[in-house]
């Protein structure tokens, strides 16, 4: 089974074809402005880190396709993409690489 860190925390899970599991990165709770946002008023994430790759796509030929994202990469992502799931308090997403819309250049 494929181990993955994520922000110093181990988890075991390992995504199925081509899936990611992404960690999401909370909303700021201050605008640029500097007012205060309550949890109401904050939108879902939709950016976060990827912390598990899935091996990528059976391809036709019997070949897997290669995946456009590795683990660490910051990417964002469809406002209602994936599956939200949890592992105990820690909360992640996990979605198809095709609903990645991109990848943060470092």
């Amino acid at each position: 089974m494929t181990t993955a860190t994520a922000t110093k925390k181990k988890i075991k899970f390992r995504p199925t074809e081509d899936r990611v599991l992404v960690e999401p990165v909370e909303a700021d709770a201050k605008t640029t402005g500097g007012i205060i946002l309550p949890d109401s008023a904050r939108e879902k994430p939709q950016r976060g880190i990827v912390i598990a790759v899935g091996p990528g796509k059976l391809l036709d030929s019997g070949r897997r396709g290669e995946m456009g994202v590795s683990l660490g990469d910051e990417v964002f992502y469809g406002k209602y993409s994936g599956t939200e799931i949890e592992f105990g308090t820690d909360q992640y997403v996990v979605l198809r690489e095709s609903d990645i819309l991109a990848v943060v250049d470092k």
